[in-house]
């Protein structure tokens, strides 16, 4: 679970689990619509979006940034908190062990992507919907039939410099007219998911932004 501290938007909730991460900041679509939604394309490449910044919701600091993962034990912790289905099916369904991440800083100052970090564990029941004392309670959950899943994350490395939203947002817009490589990028076509999906392509793009001077 997440570092012994309080995490990104579902920050860790003192006292449980040293896992707390970050909640998605969009309203979740109908389960039924969601669970009838079979992955039509296979992916090995994530954005994952957690909050550097605090921010305190029933009493706990929901921050979790790059730099958390870092101070956490072997700078692995679990990212629990996602309350979306259709990114709660990405982790559930699609992410495998090895499965790299670009970990992106939301809610804050300068949204952005930081660093790499990748998949090491898959997949498991998310405990944090059990646990009325946390801010990710989810009353209609229960242990004989879990609605939430969580994945364990790994710190690789920061990026050579931060990719902050703006550059690339700029990138996309020129792609969508020019037809290129980030036209599709899931940052802005599904905006406000906290896991994304990213095609080989659009990983290799955007890694070999960290070479390249901001324009």
């Amino acid at each position: 679970m997440p570092p012994k501290k309080s995490k990104t938007s579902d920050a860790k909730v003192p006292k449980t689990s040293s896992c707390k991460r970050k909640r998605d900041n969009e309203n979740d679509l109908p389960a039924k619509v969601e669970e009838k939604k079979s992955a039509v394309e296979s992916y090995s490449h994530w954005i994952m979006k957690s909050e550097p910044e605090s921010r305190f919701e029933n009493g706990v600091d929901l921050k979790f940034g790059i730099e958390d993962l870092k101070k956490c034990k072997n700078q692995t912790d679990c990212w629990d908190g996602v309350r979306n289905y259709q990114a709660r099916n990405f982790m559930r369904d699609q992410m495998k062990i090895g499965h790299k991440v670009f970990f992106y800083h939301s809610n804050c100052k300068e949204p952005g992507i930081a660093g790499i970090c990748k998949i090491v564990k898959e997949s498991y029941v998310d405990h944090t919907q059990f646990d009325s004392k946390d801010p990710h309670f989810d009353r209609s959950a229960k242990k004989d039939a879990p609605k939430w899943y969580m994945v364990d994350v790994k710190f690789e490395r920061m990026l050579k410099r931060f990719i902050p939203l703006s550059e690339l947002k700029s990138i996309h817009l020129n792609h969508k007219a020019d037809g290129g490589t980030l036209k599709n990028m899931a940052l802005f076509t599904r905006a406000r998911l906290s896991v994304q999906p990213l095609t080989q392509e659009e990983w290799d793009f955007v890694l070999n932004l960290e070479n390249e001077e901001k324009t």
